[in-house]
């Protein structure tokens, strides 16, 4: 059981052009029930507006801001980049991957998830680095046994499963001190079902969500804000990273007035 407040992290939808009215729109509406938003990095594989500078956006409407940041798309230097990008914009918060398959070409870096967080822990010995905030920096983990140095991040992100009993299993056999957010997705229409399937073989789909998502377009929002609710109730979590997708005006909606 933990005793630090139950927190909804939203994971917004990045642009892919130059426009940033419908990130600001999803802030606004999702600000009544998210403590913190999580920016995705080149989300499935597509190129989209630099998450450190979405997440710059986040802040200055008021939000608190986690920037994902994937080992797949950058090298050192780039990497470097980035976080003297988040140091300028005061951006403090990471979410580090290995990232989502490329729509088109191939891995471009040497760069891993564990050897990102050993830069970050090394940067205050960092010359470059002196006087900005210590960064916070989580990392995702499958329902599989935790390696002790995804234990040394700040906070952990497990991997979005519709099983809660699944999740509590895991929860329990991989205790941990920092925080941990449970994986909550709204699964919007049939196709979308069958487009996660084949992208993450690790996720697991009720057949019978499915159906009702056929049968009734709004079934997948009921459902994750269930599973929000019954996260919470559990006490297991610290909170849920919550990914409402195009449904976030619905899943606002809804759990505004549960919490």
């Amino acid at each position: 059981m933990t005793d630090r407040p139950f927190e909804i992290v939203c994971e917004i939808e990045p642009p892919t052009r130059p426009d940033l009215k419908h990130v600001r729109h999803q802030i606004g509406t999702l600000s009544r029930i998210a403590g913190s938003f999580l920016v995705p990095d080149n989300h499935i594989g597509r190129a989209t507006v630099s998450s450190v500078a979405v997440a710059h956006e986040v802040q200055a409407m008021g939000g608190r801001s986690i920037a994902c940041l994937n080992s797949r798309d950058r090298n050192l230097l780039g990497f470097r980049r980035d976080l003297l990008t988040a140091a300028a914009y005061g951006v403090d918060q990471f979410l580090f991957v290995y990232g989502d398959k490329p729509a088109t070409g191939n891995r471009t870096s040497d760069l891993t998830v564990r050897s990102m967080i050993e830069e970050v822990r090394g940067l205050g010995e960092d010359p470059a680095f002196e006087g900005s905030p210590a960064f916070r920096v989580g990392t995702a983990a499958g329902l599989r046994p935790l390696p002790a140095w995804k234990r040394a991040a700040d906070f952990v992100f497990v991997q979005v499963c519709f099983s809660l009993e699944a999740l509590l299993r895991w929860r329990e056999a991989n205790p941990v001190d920092v925080p941990v957010y449970a994986g909550v997705m709204v699964i919007a229409s049939e196709n979308h079902a069958r487009r996660l399937a084949a992208a993450i073989p690790d996720i697991d789909i009720p057949a019978d969500l499915v159906e009702m998502v056929a049968a009734d377009r709004l079934a997948g929002v009921e459902a994750a804000c269930e599973q929000v609710l019954a996260i919470r109730d559990s006490g297991a979590f610290d909170g849920v990273h919550l990914i409402p997708v195009a449904r976030y005006r619905e899943v606002e909606s809804r759990l505004s007035g549960a919490l």
